[in-house]
């Protein structure tokens, strides 16, 4: 097992597990360790509790080590697929490792250390039905990939098989998630994973079909690779702006695109996270939620240069895009008015505060339904979620809650449904 000859695909995380059953592999006729054996079998079944893993949990794990890391040749695989050069040979010395162990029999072992419970980790029916690391059809495709290295008869074809996987789902934490957060802690920024997001489609947005089509436009020219441009959604509170931003997360999911959240007092982080994106093969939208600036915040003026206007040029495969119930971003009162009367330059003034929004090349307006376009959600939601009711009653009970439930929009459409369904 020559796990310390491997050149491009070395430092995995979990990587002490692989040296603990090669060492296993290599000395269990000398040494006898049940220990270090039944340590491996507790390990391999916590990795499938916490991941959702199923059938051969040995295959699982080395398919889990090789969907995970990056290095030159996977991050040149991710969605473009096949790359041409010297790296192949390379990469196919690694697999070659890759392939012995897969292959290894573990009945000697098994018979020699008395540990006949260690076949049950080699096909092992998971009671768990989710996974805390991976959505359910990414945690399904690793256990599958772990199952098409089985028929995979040589090194060569193994290869061919995990640079699909690469070219289809992309490598390591930005190829099997969807949305992201930033984390800075002792180790510098830091971008996490959302592990739940909200499996929001477009379709599930009754109504809107303009300012849907004028975002769903803008995205398809960013994932195609076309000029995009920093979009803005504004307008009255709970219609839908947030929630469109979720359903484009996971509409272009399989066309390369990730969205990493970010809040107004991480804005500094701004110019590291761009850093650590700006190389890869997918399209990120930094996603900025509610976003709005009371007169003393100066935060914008610092996103102001990050999204155009400093000396670096923001790359071609990030794009902003924000929601908000203001306008233009930053609170304007009366007072302001008297206050450029001792301004020497006013029109400076109004300019500074404007310019944030200016940056913003598409601005998208959500406004409130009428009562007509209101009773058009709550009867399109009615019939999604099967709410059977007589329709005149239907619309009475949703005006009476609308009155006492935030007035009209979609969101108190959808909490107006949701609590009939509550109520069956």
């Amino acid at each position: 097992m020559r796990i310390d000859e491997l050149i491009i695909y070395k430092d995995f995380a979990q990587g002490d597990l692989l040296r603990d059953m090669v060492h296993l592999m290599e000395h269990y006729r000398d040494e006898k360790d049940r220990t270090l054996c039944y340590d491996c079998m507790h390990r391999l079944l916590e990795i499938a509790a916490s991941h959702g893993f199923y059938g051969n949990l040995w295959h699982c794990y080395l398919a889990n080590l090789l969907v995970n890391n990056e290095n030159s040749y996977s991050k040149a695989c991710e969605i473009r697929g096949n790359v041409e050069g010297t790296i192949n040979e390379l990469v196919l010395h690694d697999i070659r490792i890759f392939k012995e162990l897969y292959d290894y029999d573990f009945t000697d072992m098994i018979q020699m250390l008395g540990v006949p419970e260690f076949a049950m980790v080699l096909s092992y029916e998971s009671c768990f039905q989710e996974s805390k690391v991976y959505n359910t059809r990414i945690r399904d495709r690793i256990c599958h990939l772990a199952m098409q290295f089985n028929s995979d008869d040589t090194p060569e074809a193994m290869k061919d098989t995990l640079t699909e996987f690469y070219k289809d789902y992309g490598v390591g934490k930005f190829g099997l998630h969807k949305a992201f957060r930033i984390k800075h802690d002792e180790n510098g920024v830091q971008i996490v994973p959302i592990l739940n997001i909200a499996h929001v489609h477009l379709d599930d947005l009754v109504g809107y079909e303009i300012p849907k089509k004028k975002l769903i436009d803008n995205t398809e020219a960013f994932v195609k690779g076309r000029k995009a441009n920093n979009c803005l959604l504004f307008g009255d509170a709970g219609t839908g702006k947030s929630s469109s931003i979720k359903a484009i997360a996971n509409e272009y999911y399989d066309d390369g695109l990730r969205i990493i959240e970010v809040y107004k007092h991480q804005f500094q982080d701004l110019n590291d996270v761009i850093a650590q994106i700006k190389n890869r093969n997918y399209k990120f939208i930094i996603y900025m939620d509610d976003l709005s600036f009371e007169d003393f915040e100066i935060e914008y003026k610092y996103l102001k240069a990050v999204i155009e206007g400093g000396l670096e040029k923001k790359p071609n495969n990030v794009l902003i895009y924000a929601t908000s119930n203001r306008r233009h971003l930053v609170r304007e009162k009366f007072s302001d008015k008297e206050d450029r009367r001792d301004d020497l330059h006013a029109g400076d003034t109004v300019q500074e505060k404007l310019s944030l929004v200016s940056r913003f090349g598409v601005t998208i307006f959500f406004c409130a339904p009428d009562k007509k376009q209101f009773q058009q959600i709550v009867k399109a939601l009615a019939e999604r979620y099967g709410v059977t009711m007589p329709e005149e009653e239907l619309l009475l009970e949703a005006n009476k809650w609308e009155l006492a439930h935030g007035g009209l929009s979609g969101r108190t459409a959808q909490q107006f449904i949701d609590y009939l369904l509550g109520q069956a």
